[in-house]
């Protein structure tokens, strides 16, 4: 079973606000998220729409202060943001608005009616973008590119901080490196993963195929059985090393001034946008997020990318090959 996602549909003009953001949200549960784990709740009122951590679906090992899914929320709220001005309408959000809910990320409603578009080529790129984790093409991102993309990040209040200089990229190769050694030489950290990795047929549309790692979906189980039983951190480390050097036309940290939820919010948005800009122009992304996992490391990617904030993300920017879309679960899964 796969998720039909709503593209070209008609926006429901005539419908109360309720009935708006409800259709509204097809779009937002396209977001990425670390192991596709999709950790949003939306709770719909007449008015307004809440977003909300489902810290269900956390990931206690490698994100135990839920940083990560925080930035996926904020990922998933900029494409709701996104398919909302498509249609003309801007959306009004308050960002962790007081209220005893811990979960409580955020809270939007219809804003005014608007007349520039943001852009429609993000609106459409929504179902185009992948996470990509094969080696990339030797084909450069164009300057226009790069910079369009930094000045998209500064607006959503983060910087974009491009790796350039070979020697740091060198070292930035040998981070993640050491951080795959030591995240896959801890049994829990496997177990995490391999707990996400299951067949695209599984009934709940969440988690990564063994696609994903080089292997046909049916062989997914065997896939997680391996990770979960070997550390193979050396052989990871390796290819990812490898994929830095060879097949990583740019390198990027995102990085926001403070390390709490609301900056985390930030870069999930600032994420999202990003990514979308690079679908809409043929590129991909895929994450190197483990020298900021392994907390041990992470003052050394924020000295070695001279890196003012706190590092948020790190990822690899290129064009690779066509990738199936990860599973989905529906909006009435996310409603509570």
């Amino acid at each position: 079973m796969s998720t039909h996602f709503v593209t070209n549909t008609e926006f429901p003009f005539e419908a109360p606000q309720k009935g708006q953001l409800r259709f509204l949200l097809s779009f937002a549960i396209q977001a990425p998220s670390g192991h596709n784990t999709q950790p949003w709740l939306f709770r719909l009122n007449e008015d307004h729409v809440d977003l909300l951590a489902d810290r269900t679906r956390a990931l206690p090992v490698v994100d135990p202060y839920d940083r990560e899914l925080a930035i996926s929320c904020g990922a998933a709220l900029d494409h709701l943001e996104v398919a909302a001005r498509n249609y003309g309408r801007e959306l009004s959000i308050e960002i962790c608005p007081e209220s005893a809910d811990a979960d409580l990320l955020a809270r939007i409603s219809m804003g005014n009616v608007v007349t520039d578009e943001l852009s429609n080529d993000l609106f459409t790129a929504i179902p185009k973008r992948r996470t990509n984790r094969t080696q990339f093409e030797g084909k450069q991102i164009p300057d226009a590119l790069v910079d369009r993309c930094e000045a998209i990040a500064t607006d959503l209040g983060v910087e974009l901080i491009l790796i350039k200089d070979r020697i740091e990229r060198l070292n930035v190769a040998e981070l993640v490196a050491e951080a795959d050694r030591v995240q896959f030489a801890d049994h829990r950290f496997r177990r995490e993963l391999a707990s996400w990795v299951h067949s695209r047929r599984r009934s709940s549309q969440d988690g990564m195929s063994g696609d994903a790692f080089g292997m046909p979906d049916m062989l997914s189980p065997i896939g997680a059985l391996v990770i979960r039983t070997f550390d193979m951190g050396k052989g990871i480390a390796a290819g990812d090393r490898k994929k830095i050097v060879d097949g990583s036309p740019m390198l990027a940290v995102f990085s926001t001034s403070n390390d709490d939820v609301r900056h985390w919010i930030a870069a999930g948005r600032a994420l999202s946008r990003v990514l979308l800009t690079l679908a809409a122009a043929g590129a991909t992304a895929s994450y190197l997020n483990q020298p900021i996992e392994v907390e041990s490391l992470r003052p050394q990617l924020r000295e070695t990318v001279s890196c003012e904030g706190s590092p948020q993300l790190l990822l690899r920017f290129g064009y690779g090959t066509s990738l199936p879309p990860s599973v989905r679960r529906s909006v009435d899964e996310v409603l509570v």
